[in-house]
């Protein structure tokens, strides 16, 4: 392995299988990708530990929508850290809000402190706080490992100016994992352009349902979308990022 990360999204087995078959560095695991990811079960992650070798950091999310938490979700959240602590999880993903748009780090030492040695990681709760360089600051303080991080745009290559500056101003303190839109391509300019090492991609492609049924007019929830399209991690998207990054990284 090379001097950098490659971690892969995954909300399945079958995902993460696939991860580990492109040679990921690690998985974060959530539950519905589709929606931008929430916490994901134990016997899911325990589905994961018992297929892959990956090292496994869990995304911990109570619900769809902004960071802004009320005391039921962060003890909801404290207590997930608890429980995938104890499954022996390599670390956990968690980013929260205050109103005003500052992150609540009262709550982020809490979680920091019930993580104990796991690694733990600032989710993209930081891509919508007020002041991005504050907000390092803070998480640096508090021990936490990685930001992870599109620079506050949509995507890795329009933030790519914030990436560059986070890069710099962090000086190795706390690795930088940009994420969003994240594939071979991109890649190639960012290394480049920001100098960070760290990636973060679902590697996906839209997957046939195995139902040759289908209701029409019917839908699961997401009306929007065609429901019968499934996210799944290609292993060669995964496998084209790593090779570029194990030539530049070596």
């Amino acid at each position: 392995m090379g001097n950098y990360i490659l971690e892969t999204c995954v909300d399945c087995v079958e995902s993460a299988l696939a991860a580990e078959r492109g040679g990921a560095s690690r998985i974060e695991l959530c539950s519905d990708l589709v929606i931008g990811g929430v916490s994901p079960s134990l016997p899911l992650f325990r589905q994961i530990r018992k297929y892959t070798d990956l090292k496994v950091r869990v995304l911990l999310r109570p619900r769809y929508g902004d960071y802004c938490f009320d005391s039921y979700e962060c003890d909801e959240l404290n207590e997930e850290i608890q429980m995938f602590r104890e499954e022996g999880a390599d670390g956990v993903v968690v980013g929260i809000l205050n109103p005003d748009g500052t992150l609540n780090t009262e709550q982020l030492e809490r979680f920091k402190k019930t993580a104990g040695a796991m690694e733990i990681a600032l989710h993209r709760a930081f891509d919508v706080c007020l002041d991005p360089i504050q907000a390092m600051e803070q998480v640096i303080s508090l021990g936490y490992d990685t930001i992870l991080t599109s620079g506050q745009q949509p995507t890795a290559w329009e933030g790519r100016d914030m990436l560059k500056k986070l890069h710099e101003k962090s000086r190795g303190r706390i690795e930088i994992l940009a994420a969003g839109g994240i594939g071979r391509e991109v890649i190639e300019k960012l290394v480049p352009y920001t100098g960070i090492s760290s990636y973060h991609m679902s590697g996906k492609i839209e997957a046939d349902s195995a139902m040759t049924f289908r209701m029409p007019g019917a839908s699961f929830g997401l009306p929007e979308r065609d429901e019968y399209k499934l996210l799944r991690t290609d292993s060669r998207n995964v496998k084209e990022a790593v090779e570029y990054l194990g030539r530049t990284f070596q």
